[in-house]
């Protein structure tokens, strides 16, 4: 996470502490963390509502990586539709990278915000070619008899799938505009690591539930999730949580007449 990320993300979470949606959740002294049984008992609610999430892991980190930048301050619909037509038009990791900015960010126009985007997608490709082995240079008869002969670097991040968390969490957070969420997203999604990603949904529920510490900074909402979510089950309880947060557990008015969760809740009397 960069130093602007830091400040951004610590600044989230002051406004978050004294916003009203999360009134009566500061609490007075230091937060212990939850129970493994409470947070069993969470679990087993949450997955008599939403069932099992099944999603094997793809294996592909780097259009994880895109796809979370596209994800940012739109819908999944437009998120995939500004993701396929950027595969349509440039079909190769390299090809974006090669393109022209105002290209890329004309593909992905339909995702929102595609300036910043494209930009964002655009220096994250050429941090990682950077940091990737070259490779020989074509040979005369591939490249054409006046191409320029120079070494090109392979677009890949295959070796985060051996690499030790730490390491490959530190990599992704050094790439440029790539915070905890988008590392943790890469990490999960693509290789199925030890890894939950907390977004607005997951730390809003969190919090309410007292699972994590309201106010923190999302760096430290992100080891709190680590810390009480047991191996294996990253998946479930991110996604789990995340679907609780957008179909009950509203940002302004939450549902809590219909929350699953609502016996154990200990905000369920702060909405009403």
């Amino acid at each position: 996470m960069t130093e602007r990320e830091r400040s951004e993300a610590d600044r989230l979470a002051a406004v978050t502490a004294a916003s009203p949606l999360y009134r009566g959740l500061v609490p007075a002294k230091p937060s212990q963390p939850p129970t493994r049984a409470r947070v069993v008992r969470v679990r087993e609610r949450l997955r008599e509502v939403y069932g099992v999430p099944l999603m094997k892991p793809h294996g592909q980190p780097i259009a994880e990586l895109v796809l979370t930048v596209l994800s940012q301050s739109t819908n999944d619909r437009n998120r995939d539709v500004a993701y396929l037509r950027l595969r349509e038009r440039l079909p190769s990791w390299e090809a974006v990278m090669r393109a022209p900015v105002a290209e890329v960010e004309e593909a992905i126009r339909p995702g929102g915000i595609s300036m910043v985007k494209s930009a964002r997608i655009v220096a994250i490709l050429q941090a990682i070619a950077d940091s990737s082995p070259a490779l020989p240079p074509p040979p005369p008869s591939v490249a054409g008899p006046s191409a320029p002969v120079t070494a090109a670097h392979e677009l890949s991040l295959d070796w985060l799938a051996d690499a030790p968390i730490v390491q490959a969490r530190d990599y992704l957070t050094a790439l440029p505009g790539v915070g905890r969420k988008t590392a943790a997203c890469v990490l999960l999604f693509a290789y199925g690591l030890h890894e939950v990603p907390v977004d607005t949904h997951v730390s809003r529920v969190g919090m309410r539930l007292e699972l994590l510490r309201p106010g923190a900074p999302f760096e430290q909402l992100h080891d709190q999730m680590l810390a009480l979510t047991p191996p294996g089950e990253e998946l479930e309880l991110h996604v789990n949580l995340l679907r609780h947060g957008r179909r009950t557990c509203h940002a302004r008015r939450p549902a809590c007449g219909e929350c699953a969760l609502a016996r154990m809740c200990p905000s369920r009397g702060t909405f009403a």
